[in-house]
């Protein structure tokens, strides 16, 4: 009997530039992202639970290696669509 299996997770470093950054690791997705902070918790942030143009920024910044910790604190907050652990 086949099982389903899990999809397979690709997180890449947060190269984070600053030195100073929350921010681990992170997975992009077509219309999400996932996050996993240096304290060991991870969130899923959507275009439905933190706006489009939200999840737009947090992508580039998570391209560019900085400010992404800083984005979600002071403008994306908690507005994640569940808490991964």
């Amino acid at each position: 009997m086949n099982t389903p299996k899990k999809p397979i997770r690709l997180f890449k470093r947060y190269k984070n530039v600053s030195g100073k950054s929350t921010v681990s690791k992170y997975e992009i997705e077509k219309d999400a992202m996932n996050i996993i902070f240096k304290n060991g918790s991870a969130y899923r942030y959507t275009n439905q639970s933190s706006e489009p143009g939200n999840i737009s920024k947090m992508k580039d910044l998570a391209h560019a290696g900085k400010g992404l910790g800083t984005f979600i604190t002071d403008t994306v907050k908690d507005r994640f669509c569940r808490k991964i652990r």
